[in-house]
């Protein structure tokens, strides 16, 4: 499984590249305008920093023509820069079009298979399913994403089940267990999984246990 941050933090951006563990980032419009910054600039700089894997950058214009325009100014921004567009019957037009002329596109704000089904068609690199929005609503977000997979495997789309608005490490777990391709998840919820009460309890019994033999390694 990848594991992309949502996020336009540029330091946390920076230190999760640092574990090693980092393969690409999502953005949308909200996140970057809370930083306060430029949009393109932040795009530009998330772009340097991951080098050669995927940013997500999204589109904010909802009629076919001017998105196509916005695709082509973002795509000057990075030569990893994955087009982010909506799941609406325009964003699906421009998805085939960049998919079309070698451009990865990322379609958000699914909610359906079926919505999925059409993404893959439309030559999506990767489909969004929002499972956080499900679970507000009393519905289980994992049955939409096990439903995705399903469709896609009957008919072998290249498309990759991106889990989105992942709010908690079950989320990650479960998406893992069913076999999605790519996570993305905030700063607060990647160092989460490395947290384990057991793995603290042992830690301070190995450092005491060390101190008592008064030895150094180094």
């Amino acid at each position: 499984m990848k594991f992309f941050v949502d996020t336009a933090d540029i330091s946390e951006i920076k230190k999760i590249n640092e574990t090693g563990m980092l393969d690409g980032v999502t953005t949308n419009p909200s996140i970057i305008a809370k930083s306060g910054k430029n949009f393109l600039e932040v795009i530009k700089e998330i772009s340097t920093i991951l080098d050669d894997r995927p940013v997500s950058a999204e589109c904010v214009s909802l009629d076919y023509n001017t998105m196509m325009k916005e695709a082509e100014k973002l795509l000057t921004l990075g030569n990893n820069i994955t087009i982010k567009v909506p799941l609406t019957v325009d964003g699906l037009k421009a998805c085939k079009e960049l998919s079309d002329n070698g451009v990865d596109v990322n379609v958000t704000l699914c909610f359906s298979a079926n919505q999925a089904l059409l993404a893959g068609k439309a030559g999506a690199r990767y489909i969004s399913p929002f499972v956080g929005r499900h679970d507000d609503w009393g519905i289980d977000g994992m049955d939409l994403i096990a439903d995705i997979c399903n469709v896609y495997d009957n008919y072998d789309f290249p498309t990759e089940v991106l889990v989105a608005s992942a709010r908690h490490p079950q989320h990650l777990l479960s998406s893992a267990k069913i076999g999605a391709d790519v996570i993305t998840i905030p700063p607060k919820v990647f160092y989460q999984l490395y947290q384990h009460p057991y793995t603290d309890l042992g830690l301070n019994a190995f450092e005491k246990d060390w101190a008592e033999t008064g030895q150094s390694i180094l």
